[in-house]
């Protein structure tokens, strides 16, 4: 009688040296090439994933810079303002921080904060998957309402510019683009496949969103110096 066992199971991509390096663990190489979304599909590596803070851009693997509490204070700051706006209006609504967003297979964002509210929410929630149904426990695959990015020092062209191309295209209807370090908010609405700004602001300012009527930005609340 034969002793030979077979295995059924698939080996876990993370034995590839080029991605994953030669050491005793396997550890994501940022700037290698050949990625998707796809990829994350295996839990070995959705774990590696998430232990980091990666994107995938053009199927090439991006770390992205340290987020400073500061940063995410601001982005957190701006989601309590308008969960308590929508609230008050009895808008449903749902936030989350640090969401994947798959533009495309080669494209994984990571966004500062997401919202998802309104006539958006049915969309969501209708969406089936292979395993597990209930679309917050995956990459987002369609547009969120909203989504906040908080500016990274020495990293601004990436949210300003490339971000909001990504994100137009996609069609998030709102991107706010905040920096803690300006004091600067930016709150952008599509318009077709472009984004127009809605309303800015600088420093103690109050800002007035013709987007969300009644909703007053008050932009020292923001920065956490109303304290």
């Amino acid at each position: 009688m034969s002793t030979n066992v077979v295995s059924s199971v698939k080996p876990s991509p993370v034995r590839d040296v080029y991605r994953f390096g030669n050491g005793p663990e396997p550890v994501l190489q940022p700037g290698t090439m050949g990625w998707s979304a796809a990829d994350l599909e295996d839990p070995v590596l959705r774990r590696l994933w998430d232990e980091g803070r990666f994107e995938i851009l053009d199927g090439v693997l991006t770390i992205m810079p340290a987020v400073f509490y500061i940063g995410g204070e601001c982005a957190a700051n701006l989601v309590y303002l308008l969960r308590t706006h929508l609230r008050d209006r009895k808008v449903p609504s749902t936030f989350s921080f640090e969401v994947d967003i798959q533009i495309s297979e080669p494209y994984l964002l990571r966004a500062d904060a997401v919202g998802v509210f309104g006539d958006d929410l049915p969309k969501f929630r209708a969406l089936k998957f292979k395993v597990d149904n209930d679309w917050r426990r995956h990459a987002l695959l369609i547009p969120p309402t909203f989504v906040v990015e908080s500016v990274s020092k020495g990293n601004e062209l990436h949210d300003r510019k490339t971000k909001r191309k990504w994100y137009a295209e996609f069609g998030v209807r709102h991107y706010w683009i905040v920096d803690a370090y300006a004091k600067s908010l930016e709150c952008l609405i599509l318009q077709g496949d472009q984004y127009r700004t809605d309303a800015a602001g600088v420093g103690a300012d109050v800002v007035s969103l013709q987007s969300f009527p009644g909703l007053k930005l008050s932009l020292d609340e923001v920065w956490g110096d109303h304290e």
